[in-house]
């Protein structure tokens, strides 16, 4: 009798392990970090510990290559096959939720108040995704250098002027030592437009787009202030500061191998430069009228409209948001924390570390970009306008045009909601 209830009580057991098992939901995610082994281990820590962690949701993740990834959502989206759970470039993430790829996230916004800005994706006054890092750009130099040329060395409370800015490079080209005073980093083209020169665009006083209604570009992009920056871009080139067509060679390694006084980079690329220099500076953006400027918005997590699941995929994301994962994500791949916090937590952007600079740019100088639906057309029509006016257009007809170009589409779109 008691080999039976013990027999009996074993069942019990087993089906009621069972039952959990098969009552666990299974949530579809979607990554665009296919190919990078170290951010692939760390989405895959954190997955595993979110699904040992309770019994209700399953996470399982596929990847997808960087370059590929926003179009298979577009596709996805098409087909009605989207996941549960998508990351999302910060600056698309709005013509994302306009066209109904995502919906907002159910996760305590409590738990975000202390993140950077630029992390939070806000869209029509709610939330739809939050990242757990940023990225920053800076004006990298060495002390040397600036003591070499009699150059002040700025501060995030004071800046280089855009006279002082230009002074250096002036004073950097006469010097003879160099290529090229600056590193603009043109071999890079798409969003690295936008997101690195825009900014400059928005210190002088224009934008993409007038923010304050988000339905046209007449007057921000077009008027004084844009045709400032524009003829100051163009001088740029002209004047042989900067290149305009560059070399991929020169910018992965033209800076760390003293081609360059200055290099207008990411804190993606700092490491590198500190193995190469025992004195290397990243300064703050230069201020043109306007206060220093630098683009905000990195990758980030959302959840898809099409999922029956809402409540798992924001839990999944909320998981996430430890501050533990922030610095393993920080420490592997080199972004910087969403929080001071986990910058803590981390040898490069705890205080007095390296690369802790990038974290009071980020809180201090971040401008995302304009958050609209059109901005993915925005962006490439200003991408190819400075390109334009880099290669000798002339800067007002360029301007004009691309304004043309950027009021056509929000008009097609019925002013994209605004």
């Amino acid at each position: 009798m008691t080999s039976l209830r013990l027999l009996a009580t074993s069942i019990a057991i087993t089906t009621a392990m069972s039952s959990a098992a098969f009552a666990q939901t299974t949530l579809t995610m979607w990554y665009h970090g296919a190919g990078n082994e170290v951010e692939s281990n760390i989405v895959n820590q954190i997955i595993s510990d979110f699904n040992a962690s309770q019994s209700d949701w399953v996470v399982e993740i596929q990847s997808f290559p960087q370059a590929a990834y926003n179009d298979s959502v577009v596709a996805g989206a098409l087909a009605g096959n989207l996941p549960d759970i998508l990351d999302v470039d910060g600056p698309v993430m709005p013509n994302w939720a306009w066209s109904g790829y995502m919906q907002p996230l159910q996760i305590d916004e409590a738990k975000i108040a202390n993140y950077l800005p630029g992390t939070k994706g806000v869209w029509n006054g709610e939330l739809y995704s939050i990242g757990l890092w940023d990225a920053a750009i800076s004006l990298v130099t060495r002390q040397s250098y600036l003591d070499e040329l009699g150059l002040r060395t700025p501060t995030l409370a004071e800046p280089w002027t855009g006279e002082e800015f230009m002074d250096a490079l002036a004073k950097a080209k006469a010097s003879g030592n160099f290529d090229y005073a600056l590193d603009l980093g043109t071999a890079w083209t798409g969003e690295w437009y936008p997101y690195a020169f825009s900014p400059f665009l928005q210190s002088f006083g224009g934008d993409i787009i007038d923010r304050s209604t988000y339905t046209s570009a007449e007057g921000v992009l077009n008027g004084d202030a844009a045709v400032a920056f524009g003829n100051w871009w163009q001088g740029l080139f002209e004047d042989g500061y900067a290149q305009a067509t560059q070399d991929p060679a020169d910018r992965d390694n033209g800076f760390n191998s003293g081609k360059y006084a200055f290099s207008w980079n990411g804190n993606w690329a700092a490491l590198g430069t500190l193995d190469a220099y025992d004195d290397v500076l990243f300064l703050p953006a230069p201020d043109f009228g306007n206060g220093s400027k630098i683009g905000a918005a990195s990758w980030q997590f959302g959840v898809s409209a099409a999922s029956e699941h809402p409540e798992g995929a924001s839990a999944f994301i909320e998981f996430a948001l430890q501050d533990k994962y922030l610095a393993e994500f920080s420490n592997g791949i080199g972004l910087i924390p969403a929080t001071a916090s986990a910058a803590a937590m981390t040898e490069n952007y705890k205080e007095g570390g390296p690369l802790a600079v990038f974290f009071d740019l980020s809180e201090a100088q971040a401008l995302v970009r304009p958050v609209t639906p059109g901005y993915v057309v925005a962006a490439k029509v200003f991408e190819k306008a400075l390109a334009d006016i880099a290669n000798g257009a002339d800067v007002q007809d360029a301007l004009d045009s691309a304004v043309d170009e950027i009021d056509a589409d929000v008009a097609k779109n019925d002013n994209y909601g605004f």
